[in-house]
């Protein structure tokens, strides 16, 4: 813990509205001014309590407090050194052990991930069962979509028309495996609009849950592989479709600072959510009608930790036909926030259910949401609401619809229909 940072904050309150956990409980150690005012406890001398471990553990990483800090306090680095310090310091109970030995184990591997899709959701049959076991693994029953068939990309899938850019796309661990589509779309899009799209068939986990849990090492080795297989491909960018991984990447030179030639390599990795690169890039594919009303989430590392909050928004006003809502409270985090509606299941799903309200408020046709866990935590608070299945598609899935002519019934399937093959003539059909 930087106690320079610590300094930065002058306990004004500010953060307080935009907090989940002092929303939901009002107290005044689950704010970011307390739990900072605990961190200088700490670098004090004050031993790190199980009490204060808890404080930490309770807040979600949701950055809103960055955003609405008018001193610039830099709480992203605060709390990331924090959970560190907590990592190598607290003594957690066999349980925890247990459940965060078993999440990171299997999130950021993808073979083990897919080995597991179809027994996760078959388990979610026996969420009661699994919850009084553990809540953690009732709620990971709970969260698992629907299995996906696989979608195998292309190495590289080549640009439509005049080249404009030659770029590296994140496939993402989650993404990946639980929203293969999403990443059909994003190379059929990015294809359209000029781009030569680089897909690297070994990339590895990008680190995001290790650097938001405090697993320092652990995100450090996964920020390393991933710099080095992008470097390889003589990119321009490095086009990321999840907010979590996008946050991570653009922090690499951070994670990186203390080892030797790192930090510069990292720094000359250009990272761009796909959003963010699109709107940079310009439009140049026609985009058709999508009469339909969609409702768009502000993921959190998309939002407050990147800054990219307009980016969508235009692309999405940009489809004629299109009516874009907004969601009440759209600063308040939805419980996903990487691996805390693993570990802290009960307030995640309190944050779920309200955010789920707030979006079926709305009357939208569609959900729209650019983060593989915003989408699974909304969507299961909704089916909890006893409301169904709630239609969802990524930010780049509606675009892709609007570029290749498709209606707006094709959008929110819970299913993956595309392969490898369909990909590239899908992308080369919606180019004529």
């Amino acid at each position: 813990m930087d106690p320079e940072l610590i300094k930065d904050c002058v306990h004004c309150g500010f953060c307080l509205p935009t907090c989940p956990t002092y929303v939901l409980w009002g107290e005044e150690m689950d704010s970011p001014r307390g739990r900072i005012h605990l961190m200088d406890q700490h670098v004090s001398g004050t031993p790190l309590t199980d009490e204060m471990a808890g404080h930490f553990d309770a807040c979600l990483g949701c950055m809103a407090c960055v955003t609405a800090c008018p001193s610039g306090v830099r709480y992203d680095r605060l709390i990331e050194e924090t959970r560190a310090v907590v990592e190598r310091e607290h003594v957690r109970t066999p349980e925890e052990r247990a459940i965060r030995g078993l999440v990171f184990a299997l999130f950021p591997y993808r073979r083990r991930l897919r080995a597991l899709r179809l027994p996760m959701r078959l388990s979610g049959r026996l969420r009661p069962f699994l919850e009084r076991v553990n809540p953690s693994l009732g709620a990971m029953a709970e969260l698992t979509p629907p299995p996906s068939r696989p979608v195998r990309l292309p190495r590289i899938v080549s640009a439509r028309g005049r080249r404009r850019a030659r770029v590296g796309l994140l496939t993402g661990c989650v993404q990946g495996e639980f929203f293969p589509q999403v990443n059909a779309a994003t190379a059929r899009v990015l294809a359209l609009e000029g781009c030569d799209v680089v897909i690297p068939a070994r990339q590895g986990c990008c680190g995001a849950l290790s650097l938001h849990s405090g697993r320092e090492a652990e995100a450090a080795r996964f920020a390393r592989r991933t710099i080095g297989t992008f470097e390889r491909m003589g990119v321009d960018a490095v086009v990321v479709n999840a907010a979590g991984c996008g946050s991570s990447m653009k922090d690499y030179a951070e994670v990186l600072k203390d080892e030797p030639g790192w930090a510069e390599r990292a720094a000359g990795l250009r990272v761009r959510d796909l959003a963010e690169f699109l709107v940079e890039l310009g439009p140049a594919a026609e985009r058709h009608p999508l009469p339909m009303s969609v409702a768009y989430h502000d993921a959190c590392h998309l939002a407050h930790a990147q800054g990219v909050r307009s980016q969508p928004r235009e692309l999405l006003r940009g489809i004629p036909g299109l009516e874009l809502r907004e969601i009440a409270e759209s600063a308040i985090c939805c419980g996903s926030a990487g691996t805390y509606n693993l570990f802290q299941p009960e307030p995640a799903r309190e944050l779920g259910d309200r955010k789920a309200a707030h979006v079926l408020a709305t009357g939208a046709d569609l959900l729209v949401s650019a983060n593989p866990g915003c989408t699974m935590q909304i969507a299961a608070s909704v089916r909890r609401a006893g409301k169904g299945e709630i239609r969802v598609a990524h930010t780049v899935e509606v675009l892709d619809a609007s570029l290749r002519g498709r209606g707006p019934g094709t959008l929110g399937r819970s299913r993956a229909r595309d392969t490898a093959r369909d990909t590239a003539q899908r992308t080369a059909r919606g180019a004529r």
